[in-house]
């Protein structure tokens, strides 16, 4: 639990930065973005939902209100520091031991409550790593998360595929050891050398 929440942590503080980098204005968030079927603005505010409202209500095993499932978050426009703070809370949520402890309930299944939060470790950083690209800005990954990412991509990626959420493997250029984060990304289909 202690390294998955520091993993948490320096996942959401990047994800922060890169929230707060992104230009005001609907040049930038009609922008495309490595995820296919999204522009910034619809990548944005999934991102914002899963990983700051969707991580606090995992942690306090509730489900998300239709009212957040629904709210377009860039529309205010101070979004990037609501998010900020809404992360805060998430991980403070999940800085108590209790809530790793059994299985959160998923509606059509359960699952362990510290792979819940690796799936959302995932989430802050591939997605943050979309937005940056997207916008012009540098993911800043440590080797430790990044190990931690690719982990996660690899027991899930077949489910991702199967609903869309991955594209097909990416190969990795040239012989030698690319970064753990860069095969986690070209393990989703991304490219990060590109």
């Amino acid at each position: 639990m202690t390294d998955l929440h520091a993993y948490l942590t320096e996942a959401a503080a990047e994800a922060a930065r890169i929230a707060r980098g992104v230009r005001p204005g609907p040049e930038q968030l009609a922008a495309p973005t490595p995820c296919a079927d999204w522009d910034t603005r619809a990548l944005l505010n999934h991102w914002i939902l899963y990983t700051s409202h969707g991580l606090e209500h995992r942690a306090l095993r509730k489900p998300l209100p239709e009212e957040l499932t629904a709210r377009d978050f860039t529309a205010d426009p101070d979004w990037a520091h609501a998010y900020a703070e809404q992360l805060d809370r998430a991980v403070a949520a999940w800085a108590d031991p209790a809530v790793w402890e059994g299985e959160i309930d998923l509606g059509p299944a359960r699952m362990p409550a510290a792979e819940i939060a690796s799936m959302i470790v995932k989430e802050l950083a591939v997605h943050g790593w979309d937005v940056a690209r997207a916008t012009g800005q540098e993911y800043r990954c440590g080797e430790g998360l990044g190990e931690l990412v690719l982990g996660v991509v690899d027991r899930h990626a077949e489910v991702y595929r199967r609903y869309d959420g991955f594209a097909a493997p990416v190969p990795l250029p040239g012989p030698g050891a690319a970064p753990a984060f860069d095969r986690a990304l070209a393990l989703s289909g991304r490219t990060p050398w590109a």
